[in-house]
Formats: structure tokens, sequence, C-alpha cells
């Protein structure tokens, strides 16, 4: 890693939350009268940090714990997480919005955030005059952001309304401009939260190419936060997983995301069952070895949804069956859903030996999440189970949004596509009227 220009070391933030104990709400007329009384109470309550009403009480709630991590100049790092996982208060301190409870950081050049819809803006001023108080912001002298500013506003698309109160803009002409501020105005760290959604699919677009490459060419750090994996995967290559306000991931992005939808740490593409404590399977048959290869033949835990890849499961026959066997896999999506099944029987009944089972699971098939896949073997006509091994694999199925947010089937769409398959359907529409 090139020197770190972002080092954290033990960041923790605690907040208290009070909860009001009362068993029943008060009439106006007793608040009048009995709110008097208590006000120097309250007052004194509050110099020494206690609760201020006699009923509250009030409950300790750590966002961030222990959090250490470095970031190094011209990396584009995904922080990812659940609601509430500590992704929000982290840039927070990290932009010095607020002060870590203990722990510290280390930022090594300038740093512009962009957290919300109108981040740095004041409402009263014209988009013109925002540029230029962003800009001083981020230090940056009148001279250095005139020769920024019709690069700005053409990136921003708000020419029409550039002497403008920015009170009257949408939230998208908000971001569109604070965006392009943050990018052009050259800060060496540069932080987007999930801001970009506010926008619509062709800006989204933009913004990733920007954000590519003011890493890229211009050698900036940026730190992206976002819900959408698919940006995730497709801008950054390293990602940091919150979880309850700790990090309990830090490395590819690929391998990040796979944990954030399964919420596991182990994830295996490629396993050896005869090394295991436990024998998989019964007299029948067992288990031996399975493995997700790409088209090239290689063990993968990742494809992309435009590729082919392969399941493959090796199992031994112990005992001569009149009936064949049936080798069938089950792909279950992160949220547990069931995808799909798939089987297919031995051409005659099986004598004992070794078997490979290979299963091609086609491109344009899957949709961009993590699958657990189940590898079974079952002997009819009673429907023997002679193995069931459940979520034995998983493969990350990934899409890069830069190249199909406008091919079909997105078509400029950046959000969620909903299901737990996407298969890609051959449609015909003709005119009839």
């Amino acid at each position: 890693m090139s020197s770190p220009v972002i080092s954290a070391e033990k960041l923790s933030k605690r907040y208290f939350i009070g909860h009001n104990t009362a068993d029943r709400h008060q009439t106006l007329r007793e608040s009048l009268y009995g709110g008097s009384a208590k006000i120097l109470q309250r007052t004194k309550d509050a110099l020494r940090g206690r609760p201020i009403v006699a009923t509250q009480t009030q409950e300790e709630l750590w966002a961030l714990r222990d959090v250490s991590f470095q970031i190094g100049e011209g990396e584009v790092v995904g922080v990812i997480g659940r609601n509430g996982a500590g992704k929000s208060t982290l840039l927070k301190i990290l932009s010095r919005i607020t002060e870590p409870t203990s722990g510290k950081v280390t930022i090594q050049g300038r740093i512009a955030s962009l957290l919300e819809v109108g981040t740095g803006f004041h409402a009263e001023l014209t988009g013109r005059e925002n540029i230029y108080l962003n800009g001083a912001v981020l230090g940056m002298s009148r001279a250095d952001i005139t020769r920024r500013f019709d690069e700005i506003v053409a990136f921003a698309e708000i020419d029409r309304f550039l002497d403008t109160p920015v009170k009257r803009y949408s939230s998208g002409m908000y971001v569109r401009l604070a965006f392009a501020v943050a990018a052009h105005l050259e800060p060496d760290i540069l932080i987007v939260d999930e801001v970009l959604a506010v926008g619509d699919a062709q800006f989204q677009k933009k913004c990733l190419g920007k954000m590519g490459e003011v890493a890229s060419r211009q050698g900036r750090t940026v730190l992206f936060v976002s819900h959408q994996m698919s940006m995730i995967s497709s801008l950054c290559e390293r990602a940091i997983l919150l979880h309850d306000g700790a990090v309990v991931f830090d490395g590819r992005a690929a391998e990040a995301i796979a944990q954030y939808y399964s919420g596991s740490a182990n994830l295996p593409y490629d396993l050896d069952f005869t090394k295991q404590s436990k024998k998989v399977g019964d007299a029948f048959a067992t288990l031996l070895s399975a493995r997700i290869e790409d088209e090239q033949g290689r063990a993968t835990g990742e494809v992309d949804i435009r590729r082919s890849f392969r399941v493959k499961m090796s199992y031994a026959l112990h005992q001569s069956t009149a009936e064949p066997p049936f080798p069938n896999i089950h792909f279950y999506n992160s949220q547990g859903q069931l995808a799909f099944v798939g089987s297919m029987a031995h051409q005659q009944g099986a004598l004992p030996g070794e078997y490979q089972a290979v299963c091609e699971i086609p491109a344009n098939l899957l949709n961009a999440d993590t699958y657990f896949i189940d590898l079974a073997l079952t002997f009819p006509p009673k429907l023997h189970i002679a193995f069931h091994e459940r979520s034995a694999l998983s493969v990350l199925m990934t899409e890069a949004i830069d190249e199909t947010l406008y091919e079909s089937p997105r078509s400029g769409y950046s959000g969620v596509i909903p299901g737990t398959v996407r298969p890609r359907l051959d449609w015909k529409i003709d005119r009839v009227s």
C-alpha cells in the first residue's frame, strides 16, 4: 500500500439515548403547575450530566468501537454495512464534523465531504456564490476556483440556475452541484456518502466515472459509502465492512460484499470434504469434493453475471443400485430464497466407484447477489438422501455497472433489480395498429 493519507487508531464513539419511563401523560394543567418547581433541579442535573427528567433513563450506545485502518494515497475504498453499522458516524469523524470519544485519526491533505444533500451550502446564496464559498472552505484561492469554474458548471448541468438561490434547487440539483464542486476543486481526499442515490442514472454514471478519474489519473483518495453493491464492486477494489460499530472485514471488495450479503466469514468455493473430521454421506454414498469453476476452468468465488460457470461435485458410490442416483444442487440467494434446483440422473444403474457431476450454469441467469449452494445425492424411488450438505459452496455474482448501465436489461436504471434470478429473455414487439 502507498503511504497512508488516513490512519484511524482504535476509534470509538459513544452516544447516550434518553428513555422516558413515565406511566402516563401529564395534562397541560399538571405540566404548568409542576414545571416551574422543577426548572432549577433540571438545570442542575443537566450541568452534572444526569437525566434531566425524573422518569428518564439513559442508554449507552457505542456507534463505533475500536475501529482501526489505514488508507493509502490514490486508493478507492468502499465502506459498507447494514443500517446502524456505524458508517455515517465514521465519515463524520473523518470529516471532522464530530469528535471521537476515544482513539485518534491522522489525515494528510485536504478533505472534501459529500455526506448529505446540500452539505456545505448556504441556502440563501446562489449556485455561483456557493461554488466560491465551498472552494474557500477547501482552502482554494479565488483564482484557482475561477480556473475550474466552467468545468464545475458544465458537470453539474445547472447553468440556467447558476444565479438562483440554492434553496430553490431540487434535491437532484443540490447533489449535482455539490458533487461537481467537491470533485473538481482538487481535494486530496474525497468522501462520498449514499447521497449519490438522489441523482438520476445518467448522473450516477457520470459521478462514478469522475471518481475513477480522480483516483486513477489524479492519484487522489476516494472513500465511498453505498448500499448498492454493484457500485461498490464497479468502483472499489478494497472495502471495509462494518457491523455493530466494528470492522469485521477489510480487504478485497468482492469478498467484503460476499460477507455483507451472507453475514459469514466462511465463503467456500473449492472444498475437499475428505479432509474434514466428519464424513459427509452414509453407507450408500459420500461427498468427496466440490468447486466452482469459471469458463477457463479456474476455481473462483466471483463470477460476472454475463459469464457462465460450472459447479463440480465428486462423490463415491459404495453399493450397486438398480435405480440411478440423482446428484442435485440447490441455489439460495442471500435472503435465503430458493432460486432453483438442478438435477440429473445417472444414465444407467450405478456401480460402486468415484463419480464427478458437472452442472453448467448459463450466463445471464442469476441476479447480482451472493448465492449459497446445497449439494445432495438422492436415490429413488423412496427418495433416500445419501447426503445433503447445506451451503456447501458460495458464489458472488457481480456486474460491472459502468458497462451495463445503458445495456439491456438496465437501460439507464442503476438501482437494485429484484428477483432471485434475472434471465435475459427473448422478446418480440410488433405494432398492431
